[in-house]
């Protein structure tokens, strides 16, 4: 039987797609070759396994059933005996594949829509691979973009391949977006799914931070300095912690730069959040003194063990030191890792004056319970001498009566 034919166009179709969208032309047509294979089914009622070719040079089709030859014969549909085979061919032997061609004469109709199917199936999911690819190796980097639209209270972001949103949760807060301004956004996670590839953008977490320095301070980038934790109030304030690995190199003075105009660039870049630059410790003692600057500590007490500090300052430092509704002591507390309270020294007497009458007032307890406990046992025993003497006097006067009853 003559084979069916798909429209020369798709074939030319294809290989424009092989050198514009990057799909093999082979991976096409073998996809096509599976899609018709449902088609037949589905169009011909038939259960019997049957196979697609596609002439790769005209796009000639070709439809065969194909059966196993088989010593016996359970389903007639799918296989077919070792005698019957050898009917056809003398050479078929156990285990080979019979295949007759089935083509219908109206196939080249049902193959021509179910190309363009499988094309336009495959052009989207090349187009799905080709920006994952492109965004996968993005993921926790800062991608530059433009503002293309509002959506509500979303922001859509073109990022170059694709467009990202930037959800009202990854907005730094009071910060304004016009349609068309261009915008830094960190790529938080790329991800596929059933309608494409997902690419969640933030202009909120630490990472962007951490990258605007990478770009910002060359000492970063060249790993001299080292960023070791960041945390953010974002549109408000932000503490980075940084370490050199180099004793030329002071960490904090790269990263503010001459007349602190690294550190500003990324203030401006971050609609004025306040970067303060920490310097980093291993001594956990002075990572949270450095922390809670710009107040200065006098004493700082740690349980490492525990993850947790008492730190003391003057008078005049108390309100530095927890900041604005507590934000400089919860940032502090972020980047140390660890639970820190602050007080002033007029508060550590009061709490010192607090602990020494509480002190007392338990060891009065303890001495009051002690001399309770004493005039106790002392009555006690006063009550068993009582007791005894008691026996002793009855006893002495029954000894009597008995003396006086025998004489």
């Amino acid at each position: 039987m003559a084979g069916e034919y798909v429209n020369k166009e798709f074939l030319d179709a294809m290989a424009e797609l092989e050198q514009t969208k990057g799909i093999k032309m082979d991976v096409l047509l073998e996809a096509l070759e599976d899609a018709l294979i449902s088609a037949y089914k589905k169009n011909y009622g038939s259960s019997q396994n049957v196979r697609v070719e596609i002439n790769r040079e005209d796009g000639d089709i070709h439809v065969y059933y194909r059966k196993e030859v088989v010593a016996e014969v359970e389903n007639d549909k799918v296989e077919m005996s070792l005698a019957e085979a050898q009917t056809y061919d003398p050479e078929f032997e156990i285990g080979d594949m019979f295949e007759s061609e089935v083509t219908p004469r109206s196939f080249g109709r049902i193959a021509a829509q179910t190309a363009k199917q499988v094309i336009v199936q495959r052009i989207r999911e090349a187009e799905r691979n080709v920006i994952y690819d492109a965004y996968a190796k993005a993921e926790g980097e800062i991608v530059r973009g433009s503002i293309v639209r509002m959506e509500g209270r979303n922001v859509i972001v073109d990022i170059g391949k694709t467009e990202a949103v930037l959800t009202p949760a990854d907005q730094i807060p009071g910060e304004r977006y016009v349609v068309g301004e261009p915008i830094k956004v960190y790529v938080e996670e790329v991800r596929k799914g059933n309608r494409g590839t997902y690419i969640m953008i933030s202009r909120t977490q630490p990472g962007l931070l951490s990258r605007l320095m990478e770009q910002e301070v060359p000492e970063i980038y060249d790993g001299v300095v080292e960023i070791k934790a960041v945390v953010r109030d974002p549109g408000s304030r932000a503490k980075v912690a940084v370490v050199s690995h180099d004793e030329d190199v002071d960490a904090m003075g790269a990263c503010v730069g001459a007349r602190g105009m690294r550190v500003q660039n990324i203030v401006e870049e971050l609609s004025g959040e306040k970067v303060e630059i920490v310097g980093w410790s291993d001594n956990l003692a002075q990572f949270i003194s450095n922390a809670i600057g710009p107040a200065k500590a006098l004493q700082v007490s740690v349980d490492e063990e525990n993850r947790t500090a008492r730190v003391l300052v003057a008078d005049n430092q108390l309100s530095l030191a927890i900041g604005r509704r507590g934000q400089n002591a919860r940032l502090a507390v972020r980047l140390t890792a660890c639970k820190i309270d602050i007080e002033s020294v007029s508060q550590q007497a009061v709490r010192i004056a607090q602990q020494e009458a509480a002190d007392e007032e338990v060891a009065a307890e303890i001495v009051n319970e002690k001399t309770v406990t004493e005039e106790k046992i002392a009555e006690e025993k006063i009550t068993e001498k009582d007791i005894i003497k008691e026996n002793i006097t009855e006893e002495t006067e029954k000894d009597a009566k008995s003396t006086d009853t025998e004489e």
